[in-house]
């Protein structure tokens, strides 16, 4: 017979029991049978109800273990520390003066001082030879302005005065160009032939037709220079082959993004060679067009240990960004030393921009254990890196959530990196599953489930 069967039969002998109790005692108050036997028949039914009431009570605590809230797990997450990276260290030469400005890096290399963003040497004035000739040009658009870089501008007629320039300068070891007189040229043109190749004679040439007159000229190149907030710059002719012109590196860094805001001058400065009437095929001074992003502007030199260039690039260091760099190097001992720091210089500010690995695939950051003895572990999603420049600080934050299911993969919670204006995020997610408890458990553990079931009812509903 089942227990289920057993019990009913037992409750309806108890029925027929009691039955035939109460027909009894109609008959002691018909009859006056004795005492003892009724009492003896309660007695009975009393041994035949605890039971039944004990298995009731029983059955019920059953379904409420089995069925009630689980304790949450408990979590414990570590705090991500940011890897600490090295400062990249500036190839600035060690000798003669430079400096360097970047625009589109603040984010990254913070505000510049004065307009420089790093330097080495003095800031005192020196000879920048024919880097002169860059201010020979702006100051000549200044008074002839071009429309763009396709506006050739006026014709130049060259004189018997001008041709001559080509043997006083010639006499003088200068660079120089053919200018025959009664020749023709484009303002335009006659500008690339003073920038490219760096032909003093049309320096000269073209500064006089402008102003009429050097005098006129040097005047109206000292005013170009106050308007322009360049009074440590001195220019005494439109050459540079005197010495007395001079400049320090923080005006030479302004008068760079000066020409390279001139679409003009830009365009020129840019371009490596070009064949023209007259000069014929002319090379750049230049030689580090196109070599790490250097897009302009103007050499100089006055010989040994005078070389100088004033330089513009474009530096690249993600396949979105670039910045635009505009620097200086003064009194260097040769052209190959000049190219070399500069190349160096870069190099070293780019290799400061690099993908920092903060976090890697697997790498434990938190765990999970309940009250029944599971345990899972967190841990982070995909290897993840940032993008930084130099020491820039990386900072790190965390954010978990309780998960619905605490199942292997679920994600439960996100780590998020900053550094300058870049971010990275990795999830994290459970390492292992976490079982539930045994039945067994729940029936020997109602402390736990009863303070389960009243967290749960004390939680907010959801909206």
């Amino acid at each position: 017979m089942s227990a289920e069967s057993h019990r009913s039969s037992e409750l309806a002998d108890l029925d027929e029991l009691l039955r035939a109790d109460a027909g009894d005692d109609d008959a002691d108050a018909a009859h006056e049978r004795p005492r003892g036997r009724r009492a003896g028949r309660i007695a009975l039914a009393i041994t035949a109800i605890v039971p039944l009431v004990l298995m009731a009570a029983a059955g019920g605590y059953v379904a409420w273990a089995l069925n009630a809230p689980l304790p949450e797990p408990v979590s414990s997450f570590r705090t991500v520390e940011p890897p600490a990276t090295d400062a990249v260290s500036l190839a600035l030469p060690s000798g003669g003066a430079s400096a360097i400005s970047i625009a589109g890096g603040e984010d990254y290399l913070g505000d510049e001082a004065d307009g420089i963003w790093a330097s080495s040497g003095s800031n005192e004035p020196r000879s920048i030879a024919s880097i002169s000739k860059l201010i020979t040009a702006l100051v000549i658009l200044d008074a002839h302005p071009l429309d763009g870089p396709d506006d050739a501008g006026p014709t130049i007629t060259f004189s018997e005065a001008d041709h001559r320039l080509y043997d006083q300068f010639y006499v003088r070891g200068a660079t120089i160009a053919a200018m025959p007189a009664g020749s023709t040229m484009s303002l335009r043109d006659a500008l690339a032939t003073i920038l490219i190749p760096s032909a003093s004679n049309y320096a000269v040439a073209v500064s006089s037709w402008a102003y009429g007159s050097q005098w006129a000229f040097l005047q109206a190149t000292r005013e170009w220079l106050r308007g322009n907030g360049l009074d440590d710059t001195t220019i005494v002719e439109p050459t540079g082959l005197d010495a007395r012109n001079t400049s320090t590196p923080a005006d030479l860094i302004a008068l760079g993004k000066l020409a390279a805001a001139d679409p003009t001058i830009a365009q020129i400065v840019a371009t490596p060679s070009l064949s023209l009437p007259g000069p014929g095929l002319m090379v750049n001074t230049n030689d580090l067009l196109g070599v790490a992003g250097v897009t302009g502007l103007k050499t100089g030199n006055l010989g040994t240990g005078r070389y100088s260039l004033l330089y513009t690039a474009d530096l690249e260091i993600s396949a979105t960004e670039t910045l635009k760099v505009t620097g200086v190097m003064l009194d260097r001992y040769s052209r190959a030393a000049v190219a070399d720091d500069v190349t160096a210089l870069l190099a070293s500010i780019r290799s400061g921009f690099r993908e920092v690995p903060v976090a890697a695939r697997g790498e434990v950051v938190g765990s999970f254990s309940t009250p029944w003895g599971s345990t899972a572990r967190a841990v982070v999603a995909d290897d993840t890196a940032i993008f930084a420049w130099s020491d820039t600080p990386i900072a790190a934050t965390m954010t978990t959530a309780s998960p619905p299911a605490f199942a292997d993969g679920e994600v439960v919670g996100t780590i998020t990196w900053t550094a300058g204006p870049h971010t990275a995020t990795a999830d994290i997610v459970i390492d292992g599953d976490l079982e539930p408890p045994t039945d067994w458990w729940r029936l020997t553990h109602p402390e736990e489930l009863t303070a389960s079931t009243r967290a749960a009812e004390a939680a907010p509903l959801s909206p």
